[in-house]
């Protein structure tokens, strides 16, 4: 049986996944090997053709419609209705829905509440009809679900700037919080960063509490119109729920005592933290919620809507839009050239171009422009700390990542540069600072060293996904991978980084994966840099982790994995089989020495056969992770470059020696 998985009905059961009828004869290791040859070349033309002649390769980073659904509800907050815009985000949003009325977070998935709301509120806003069959059906099942009520805490705040949800019946988020020192429990660098550039300018938000006059009523959906919020029992004072149930009580008597000067001191200095952050391109962090919350923000505090600040901030977001040959408008929630340039350029180089080659030189030339040498907010926890790294996104020097940082420098470990002490000097500045940013407990994080208290994550206000920004995986391993080609193998910090990832491991073999989805995703990026650490194929741990993914292996070929393995055990390893999720395995099993094995025979014969004439892979799934289950990605790059990387790596061999001597 054929898995089959629309978005329409939801996903199937993990056997039902994985269940693929494998037609034919299976072919040797000398035809696998040849049309491994032929996808790798094709591939590589491919993504060569998709360079920008400014050196770098970015594919659309797609998320879910709330998205598309904030930003109409921004330009009706703002006054700054777009027509032509309006009817092109609809014509996207629509195209999204599923059969039962609802709206999935990710391809195939379940209909989630808050996205429904969000949706149907975007629609009303394009015209739809709420009695439309669409619209009903969609309001029908939002009430099944608990209307408004049950939604997540984002969504309610969106519905009450226009008077459709009580501010009171919101958690409070007091903009004092900005004064509270580092070393304080819920100061804001308690916060993983994409949170606390959220939090700050919703705390402006919900001081202010400013209502817009509504265009329309949305008594459809609430269970009961005139009881549109039922109260509900608190949890016992002992638990953490409870306790912080009636902190967030505290902090809504605080509000009606809180001294004004006080008050007023705190939202500028809120917006002080605001403006001191806005990139050069106008944007905040990079990513799209910090920004429309930022905009909205300084415009309650002031700033008109032709302040440079403001106009640079609304420029910056019409940039996330992604305009599609259908007339459709898709908002990005980030954009990720450095990401994808540096796997590009792994890709190509372990798929056989020349280390010279002029793509491979301008890609570096790109990078090395892109190096962050100033401090950003993670030199709150490492004041000492001498800047450098890479960021994801074009415009992020508050944020450069531990992960990008690392993949850019065994990318440019890739490259014959003809300035190569540049090079040297910028590779140096990144192994420095990542070095640096290592965690107590010896591993490292995406963006800020020792972001793990408990405490955040127990808000009542924080219940839209991850909050913290704790040590990963996959992370670490991308960090030990690049320390191991930097000759610092048996670098004491080295050495931690490895214990901390055999001891995380699984009990099955698999390593769960925090920004890729998932366990096939924190596999194929531990083993292979445990081998280049030099952990033999022979130790136990990768003996467990060859036997993990060959037990997942679907009867195609492939590997594949649901986005609900976050949730719920029977799914780890289990789903139809992807491009990416393929390579993931493979980059595994190759760097295991697995090379000769059945199953790494089968991944390799299932990405040939499922490339395009065009040299790419097709991939609607989701396989890239923002919050664990709750904010999923597609990448479109990645069912491009990770192919390419595994097909190049058993035509050509893995690219490194453990060890080997830098600059080689």
């Amino acid at each position: 049986m054929t898995a089959t998985t629309d978005g329409s009905t939801g996903a199937p059961t993990p056997r039902a996944a994985a269940a693929r009828t494998t037609a034919g004869t299976a072919p040797g290791a000398d035809q696998v090997l040849d049309a491994a040859k032929l996808a790798a070349q094709r591939g590589v033309e491919h993504l060569l053709a998709r360079q920008d002649a400014q050196g770098w390769w970015k594919g659309d980073l797609e998320t879910n419609v709330t998205m598309d659904a904030e930003d109409l509800l921004l330009r009706q907050f703002l006054g700054i209705q777009d027509d032509k815009v309006l009817a092109a985000a609809a014509l996207f949003i629509r195209g999204q829905q599923r059969d039962d009325g609802t709206w999935a977070t990710f391809y195939g998935g379940p209909g989630e509440l808050s996205a429904t709301i969000e949706a149907y509120v975007a629609l009303r806003l394009a015209g739809d009809l709420p009695e439309a069959p669409h619209m009903a059906r969609a309001s029908a099942w939002i009430r099944a679900k608990g209307g408004i009520a049950s939604a997540r805490v984002f969504t309610r705040i969106w519905l009450a700037l226009f008077g459709w949800w009580k501010w009171d019946d919101l958690p409070e988020l007091p903009p004092e919080l900005i004064f509270l020192p580092p070393w304080v429990p819920l100061n804001i660098y308690d916060f993983g960063c994409w949170a606390r550039q959220t939090i700050v300018p919703l705390t402006v938000v919900s001081a202010k509490r400013p209502v817009r006059p509504a265009p329309f009523a949305l008594d459809e959906l609430h269970t009961d119109a005139r009881r549109p919020n039922p109260a509900k029992p608190l949890a016992p004072l002992a638990s953490w729920s409870g306790a912080f149930q009636r902190l967030d009580k505290v902090l809504h008597a605080y509000r009606k005592v809180a001294p004004r000067k006080l008050r007023r001191a705190a939202m500028r200095g809120a917006a002080r933290w605001i403006v001191e952050r806005q990139e050069n391109d106008g944007c905040w962090g990079g990513i799209q919620p910090p920004a429309v919350y930022s905009v909205i923000a300084l415009h309650l505090l002031g700033y008109d809507l032709q302040h440079p600040v403001m106009r640079a901030g609304l420029e910056s977001l019409d940039r996330f839009a992604v305009w599609r040959e259908d007339g459709s408008r898709m908002i990005e929630a980030c954009q990720s050239p450095v990401w994808d340039t540096c796997l590009a350029v792994i890709a190509l180089a372990d798929a056989g171009v020349a280390p010279d080659h002029p793509a491979l030189v301008k890609a570096a030339d790109w990078m090395l422009a892109e190096e962050i040498t100033r401090p950003g907010d993670w030199a709150v926890r490492r004041p000492q700390l001498e800047p450098g790294g890479w960021a994801f996104e074009f415009h992020n020097d508050n944020y450069p990542d531990i992960d990008d940082t690392a993949e850019v420098i065994l990318a440019l470990r890739r490259v014959k540069h003809p300035r190569q002490n540049e090079v040297e000097a910028a590779i140096a500045r990144g192994v420095r600072w990542s070095v640096g940013m290592q965690s107590k407990n010896g591993a490292w994080a995406a963006f800020d060293a020792d972001n793990t208290s408990a405490f955040p994550n127990r808000l009542p206000f924080c219940d839209f996904g991850e909050v913290i920004d704790p040590p990963s995986a996959d992370v670490t391993a991308h960090v030990v991978e690049m320390l191991a080609y930097e000759g610092k193998a048996h670098d004491p910090r080295t050495r931690r980084g490895v214990e901390w990832l055999l001891a995380e491991q699984e009990a099955n073999g698999a390593w769960f994966g925090r920004w890729g989805v998932n366990y096939v995703y924190g596999t194929g990026s531990v083993v292979p840099a445990l081998t280049a650490a030099g952990i033999p194929a022979s130790h136990p741990a990768i003996r467990r982790a060859v036997g993990w993914l060959e037990s997942v292996q679907n009867d195609d070929g492939g590997w594949g994995e649901d986005l609900r393995s976050y949730g719920e055990t029977e799914w780890m390893g289990r789903g139809p089989s992807t491009a990416s999720q393929t390579a993931w395995a493979l980059l595994a099993l190759l760097a295991a020495g697995e090379r000769e094995g059945r199953a790494a025979e089968r991944g390799i014969a299932w990405l040939a056969e499922n490339q395009r004439e065009d040299g790419s892979w097709d991939e609607p799934y989701f396989t890239g992770t923002g919050f664990p289950w709750d904010f999923s990605i597609n990448y479109h790059l990645y069912r491009q470059v990770f192919p390419l990387t595994a097909l190049g790596r058993y035509v050509h061999g893995e690219p490194f020696s453990p060890n080997a001597a830098k600059g080689s």
